[in-house]
């Protein structure tokens, strides 16, 4: 059968007229320096021998910055060759001084070992005894002390830093007393409650380097950021010099936004983006052209999966598209990121987990369902098409969400603005109490001692009076028989996952996965079904005291969707902005939160086929909120449904402006607030303690609210649909309503 070329479909996807906006990035050709002279000779011909004869602009900035003993952020687009501004001054320094030590910090496992594989490809052209290990928790026992005491480069990731390597520190004093370097590579995916635990994680590393007497210089790696000194600075608590002069050459891209038609006028209902995605992706895969489909949930993915599994098989056979997303086993992950690397893998489909620089070879297509939720995300997802050179085709398919209607129809809005700020708060008090309860198992804290910026004796007299420390001779001690970081995830506010066990063949029941607390409240429900692979299981009995989940696998026509029930009580309110006929509120709340029903939704037409309860305890968190409120004493009938479009907006708008995902804030509508009995719109963090989000909308919400009555007024519908307010209700015009209430605050 004869195949088309990518620019045959290229050619043909020019003419459809469902693509609304189409942008071409041309070629740039690499801008380049010397290697510099110092570099050892060894170095030097082992970067020949990988075909490296000049170095790109912003590797030659990298290389003279950290000379200099400047702590660094490098930032520049995917495949841009950042590795080599950290490996080379790394690898300079041990060739010059043998003792020297550096630690290199990956978000991943699957990108620890990536860059493993690379570092040891220069190590041995290089010839020179140095010494890099993994250390995660797929290392063996019998290697492990070989990494303590023999390893030049210890390569590891945030989680085992937290829990295994500082605090059992005095097994590594040969690491920690020669400190030259510490590497945090992808230094954008530190955001959010993450990134909070992480620049805590790291005071407490420096604390230790202190004692040990060395003094490392950073080098951090971030793709495109608004903030990249500043996030670099906030976790890191040093200077940190900006280097994005980028080099790196770039192939031709063309970037299309494609907007499914129309199926329902009156409401303005698209058809749906995942029967879209399956349609394109199947030109591009039938014709053997590698393609990455990016989806926004596990549950997307796995449906995506599915289909294109079902719509190729005839073509190429199932095993070459595969899915990939968190929850995988890492030796699953690894084997289909080395099928995409030797082209045994035509397609994969993956949540957000591939949006990091995990090698997988040259991929020429990119396929989103939906907007990313950042620009920054978007950017990277693009960046996985056309890593090294040729032609590269994004397509971005949207959904009928406000969000993704507002980025297709204002296209300068996206290729116009600048990705969005990543935030942090190190400072959030449970976070920061779990940490020093960590620092202080380390080492004593001395009385005035700091940790990090801020004076915490303060803290410290709680913890000795809760009887966790015990002051003695001007320290504070650990006092506990317990182990602090064992009990503390850097990656979600709860600290327990929810174990998937498969026990479909009664003779080999086995863990496939497993999920956070929250996820599994409406994921792994009893009678939930659970994709993994492609292949669907029902949860038969989650086992919430034990957080064990016991599937098996079923073939049924549908998946599962549920509902929560939400109550808000506000605890203290700490600023507000008095309008007229209307008030602005930022402060504390308490949020239960309770999993009702779930509903069985059509895999094919995605309609509602059925329901049952769900039978969970409630959960309770204590957060940080933002709160418009109505001071209207006799509200119209319409205002609960306006309330309701208003939260559809400002949930799909606010996380653009504050670089989060769409489940890191909630955004609740209450015709009576149980503290006022007054009409109100709550968002909250979806974190116990908050991490600054609802804070950071209420000090820009004139911006907010400017880009949500824009994305009302810009929408083509007459009185409201699911693109912005939600579904129009006859009689009442929303859009209309929902733009006069906003401007009340």
């Amino acid at each position: 059968m004869w195949k088309k070329t990518l620019s045959e479909i290229v050619s043909e996807l020019r003419g459809n007229e469902n693509v609304i906006h189409w942008h071409e990035l041309n070629p740039v050709e690499a801008k380049t320096c010397p290697v510099p002279e110092i570099v050892d000779e060894r170095l030097r011909s082992a970067l020949e021998a990988r075909r490296v004869r000049e170095l790109y602009t912003h590797q030659h900035s990298a290389f003279k910055a950290v000379r200099k003993k400047e702590s660094i952020v490098a930032v520049t687009p995917t495949a841009s060759g950042k590795t080599l501004c950290y490996n080379l001054p790394v690898l300079q320094a041990i060739a010059e001084d043998p003792t020297s030590r550096a630690l290199y910090i990956f978000p991943t496992k699957a990108l620890a070992q990536d860059q493993k594989s690379e570092l040891n490809d220069i190590i041995s052209e290089m010839g020179i005894d140095i010494k890099s290990f993994t250390y995660d928790g797929d290392t063996a026992p019998a290697i492990r002390q070989k990494v303590r005491k023999a390893g030049h480069i210890v390569i590891t990731n945030p989680d085992m830093l937290h829990s295994a390597i500082l605090p059992n520190h005095t097994k590594w004093v040969g690491l920690f007393e020669n400190l030259k370097y510490v590497v945090i590579d992808e230094l954008h995916t530190y955001r959010g409650v993450f990134g909070s635990h992480v620049a805590n994680v790291i005071r407490r590393l420096k604390r230790i380097c202190a004692f040990y007497g060395s003094q490392p210089i950073f080098i951090c790696t971030s793709a495109t950021i608004a903030n990249p000194k500043e996030l670099a600075e906030q976790l890191t608590g040093e200077p940190i010099r900006l280097i994005d002069n980028n080099g790196a050459p770039r192939g031709r891209k063309h970037f299309v936004f494609y907007n499914p038609p129309v199926v329902n006028e009156p409401l303005n209902i698209r058809r749906s983006a995942t029967v879209e995605v399956n349609k394109l992706a199947r030109e591009f895969l039938k014709n053997k052209i590698q393609t990455i489909i990016f989806a926004r949930s596990r549950v997307r993915m796995e449906i995506i999966l599915s289909h294109i599994q079902e719509l190729v098989k005839n073509d190429l056979g199932p095993k070459t598209i595969r899915g990939y997303r968190g929850g995988y086993l890492p030796k699953e992950r690894r084997a289909i990121e080395k099928g995409l690397r030797n082209g045994e893998i035509i397609g994969v489909v993956s949540t957000n987990a591939l949006e990091l620089g995990v090698d997988i070879g040259q991929l020429q297509v990119c396929v989103m369902t939906g907007y990313p939720g950042s620009v920054a995300s978007t950017w990277q997802q693009a960046g996985r098409a056309g890593r090294r050179h040729g032609e590269a085709v994004i397509i971005m398919v949207a959904s009928s969400t406000p969000i993704d209607q507002y980025i297709v129809q204002n296209p300068e809005y996206f290729f116009e603005r600048t990705p969005e700020s990543a935030r942090i708060n190190p400072e959030n008090l449970i976070i920061l109490v779990d940490h020093l309860k960590c620092a202080a198992y380390e080492l004593p804290f001395g009385a005035h001692e700091p940790f990090g910026p801020i004076e915490v004796e303060d803290i410290l007299d709680y913890l000795r009076e809760e009887r966790v420390l015990h002051y003695n001779n001007g320290k504070y001690h650990w006092s506990s028989q317990s182990f602090p970081a064992a009990n503390i995830s850097l990656r979600s506010a709860t600290q327990e996952n929810v174990v998937i066990v498969d026990q479909s063949d009664v003779a080999n029941v086995k863990i496939i996965g497993e999920m956070d607390r929250l996820s599994a409240m409406t994921l792994l429900h009893d009678e939930a079904i659970y994709l993994h692979e492609g292949v669907q299981f029902q949860v038969e009995k989650l086992d919430w005291e034990h957080k064990k989940a016991y599937v098996r696998e079923v073939d049924v026509e549908y998946y599962t969707d549920a509902n929560l029930a939400v109550q808000l009580k506000v605890l203290e309110i700490d600023k507000t902005i008095d309008r007229e006929k209307a008030a602005i509120h930022y402060g504390d709340v308490t949020v239960n939160i309770l999993p009702t029903i779930f509903k069985k939704i059509k895999m094919t037409t995605f309609e509602n086929i059925g329901s049952g309860p769900i039978s969970l305890p409630e959960e309770e968190i204590h957060t940080s909120a933002f709160w418009l409120e109505i001071k209207d004493e006799e509200p119209e009938k319409s205002l609960e449904h306006v309330l309701m479009g208003i939260a559809n907006v400002l949930h799909h708008v606010v996380p653009i402006h504050t670089m989060c995902d769409r489940s890191d804030i909630h955004v609740v509508s209450q015709m009576k607030a149980a503290h006022t009995g007054l009409p109100t719109i709550f968002l909250y963090d979806h974190y116990p303690g908050g991490i600054g989000l609802a804070e950071h909308v209420f000090k820009r919400f004139d911006e907010v609210k400017k880009a949500a009555q824009e994305l009302i007024k810009k929408c083509p519908c007459q009185e409201g649909c699911p693109s912005c307010v939600g579904m129009g209700i006859e009689k009442i015009n929303l859009k209309k309503k929902s733009i006069k209430l906003l401007d009340q605050f």
